[in-house]
């Protein structure tokens, strides 16, 4: 199982068709999609007035890293369409999963057979992070009253404060799923964990 430098290198998107199709990697994003609906259910971590932390997103960067972009995009429908009819809230409007889904995808541009490192991580989350931002505004400016710089301004701020509560939860995450989703087959090996914790495994 190969690592890649970056999504433009040659053979990147082959192996992301490819694994899109594994029944194993599917079977994996179908847990994925009932873990977040479960995370759905744990109460919020509340950081600031009208902030808080929500743990969705720890399964979607984990489908990501594991299924890859195209299995992302698939993923991220599937999940917000799923969560929606588990705990419906209102119509049923597509604009929320595309974010999820092109949210979905950045995670796994950054972490799909790439060596993941703190950096990567807290680039994926400045990304999606902003996609949060600006198409969440949007969509909150064309269903309800307010304007669009509203919901922006709010936004902005709820995602600026989230962000290094977020970062620190994916590098816990991943520093302990990466050895183990190696082992189970999952993973290329990761000869330094997160740039950080150096461990001996072979290939």
């Amino acid at each position: 199982m190969k690592l890649y430098s970056s999504p433009l290198a040659k053979g990147y998107w082959h192996d992301a068709v490819s694994d899109f199709k594994k029944l194993r990697v599917l079977v994996f994003s179908a847990l994925m999609v009932a873990a977040c609906v479960a995370m759905s259910y744990i109460p919020s971590i509340h950081v600031a007035e009208n902030v808080k932390v929500t743990w969705g997103f720890l399964a979607r960067a984990t489908c990501a890293l594991v299924g890859g972009p195209i299995n992302a995009l698939v993923f991220g429908f599937v999940e917000d369409t799923v969560g929606f009819f588990m705990n419906p809230d209102g119509g049923y409007f597509f604009g929320y999963a595309l974010t999820t889904m092109l949210g979905t995808m950045i995670y796994a541009l950054f972490f799909y057979r790439a060596r993941v490192t703190v950096l990567r991580i807290v680039l994926a989350k400045i990304c999606t992070n902003v996609l949060n931002v600006f198409l969440g505004s949007l969509w909150s400016a064309m269903l309800y009253s307010k304007g669009y710089i509203y919901y922006m301004t709010k936004s902005a701020m709820k995602n600026l404060v989230m962000l290094p509560v977020q970062i620190i939860m994916l590098v816990v995450l991943f520093g302990a799923l990466l050895p183990v989703l190696h082992k189970m087959g999952f993973l290329p090996n990761q000869a330094e964990r997160l740039g950080l914790f150096r461990q001996k495994a072979k290939d």
